[in-house]
């Protein structure tokens, strides 16, 4: 048995190698470095996936969500509304703009945002909500753009977990994550679904001026080279990550199959385990699984993390520490226990090897040394 990897993207990469390869060749061979052709054909053929008018790509997923609310005009003050139990990313750029990130709690089975949460954070300040698609499932977004669309407030999606996922609407339409709201920001980090060998992300939007602002944001302000109309930074996905990108987007619904598959043998083999709760698939979203992430109780999840290490399965605790007892993000609004489901979940997750390399035998030894430890208890 080859040694288990939480993510083997070694694996992975031997079976497109000569695509890859010679995508990169391309880019060196023309020296078109930044801006290049394939650039401009994996934004179109990615536009193409989700069905959505314009993407824009840039640096990184956590650019992505600070070009989305520089894009939309947000002030100094402007209240932000986003889940206490998500990476840093999310609510590290709302401070960064000088915005207030207001912190709500997750719903126990999905880990997305609370709806009821959510709804009793809205006050007159507040000007957008950013769900995070949290392990690869869509929040609920129905309910979630209802609510917004009441009360004029922009939805920016945090969907870099959750690239290829599905939300079907109770009249059957189907739209694919982050396509939803007025933007949504995906990461292309190599550990995603749809990783490149470096950093890279993306903004997508419907609306033609919105795109507009942000293609300027991306590139210094300027939609003219030396003419700044806007306020800008330096946020670009560079040619060569653009090609491997586009060799592993054409795979990409047959490495959620394969996420999928590993996720239903977790499932099939901790079925019966008291000790385990598996994760819950809503019943509107399709699951991608960027993490099989379970929740562990009556036994000490951290010494199972140990156990597993010693038998070289590696495990993640996503995520330790919600962010309202982060200390950067210490606020005399929060205090221990206002977020009870999110400090839960924080001593309860853990996280098994999720990729699409993963073989039936690595599978059978991961469960097996999981439920050997939870059943000596």
């Amino acid at each position: 048995m080859n040694d288990i990897q939480m993510v083997d993207l070694k694996g992975q990469y031997q079976k497109i190698k000569d695509k890859v390869d010679k995508g990169i060749a391309e880019v060196i061979n023309s020296a078109t470095f930044i801006n290049g052709p394939h650039v401009k054909s994996f934004q179109e053929d990615l536009e193409h996936y989700l069905g959505t008018k314009h993407l824009i790509p840039c640096g990184n997923g956590t650019d992505a969500l600070q070009i989305a609310m520089m894009a939309l005009g947000l002030k100094p003050g402007d209240e932000v509304i986003t889940t206490t139990f998500t990476f840093v990313a999310t609510a590290e750029v709302i401070a960064l703009l000088g915005l207030v990130p207001v912190l709500v709690d997750v719903d126990q089975d999905t880990y997305n945002i609370s709806i009821e949460s959510m709804k009793a954070a809205i006050t007159d300040k507040t000007k957008a909500i950013v769900p995070v698609h949290l392990y690869g499932q869509c929040s609920n977004m129905e309910e979630i753009l209802n609510i917004a669309n009441d009360k004029c407030l922009f939805v920016i999606e945090d969907t870099a977990q959750a690239i290829g996922a599905d939300f079907t609407y109770t009249d059957g339409t189907v739209k694919k994550a982050g396509t939803m709201g007025i933007i949504g920001c995906t990461s292309f980090f190599p550990s995603k679904n749809l990783g490149c060998y470096g950093d890279g992300g993306a903004i997508y939007t419907d609306n033609d001026k919105l795109a507009e602002k942000i293609r300027m944001i991306v590139n210094h302000g300027m939609k003219v080279r030396y003419y700044h109309d806007e306020i800008g930074v330096n946020s670009r996905l560079d040619s060569i990550q653009a090609a491997i990108l586009g060799v592993k987007l054409k795979e990409l619904d047959g490495y959620n199959s394969a996420r999928r598959l590993a996720a239903d043998y977790y499932d099939k083999a901790f079925a019966s385990c008291d000790k385990i709760i598996t994760p819950v698939r809503a019943s509107y979203s399709s699951h991608v699984f960027h993490q099989y992430t379970m929740r562990i109780v009556g036994a000490d999840r951290d010494a199972l993390q140990a156990f597993l290490s010693e038998h070289k399965i590696p495990a993640m605790i996503y995520y330790p520490v919600p962010l309202h007892q982060q200390k950067a993000y210490k606020d005399e609004r929060y205090n221990d226990g206002d977020f009870p489901v999110s400090e839960m979940l924080s001593k309860e997750v853990i996280s098994l090897p999720m990729h699409t390399e993963l073989t039936e035998e690595q599978l059978q030894f991961i469960t097996s040394k999981v439920l050997e430890f939870v059943n000596k208890i």
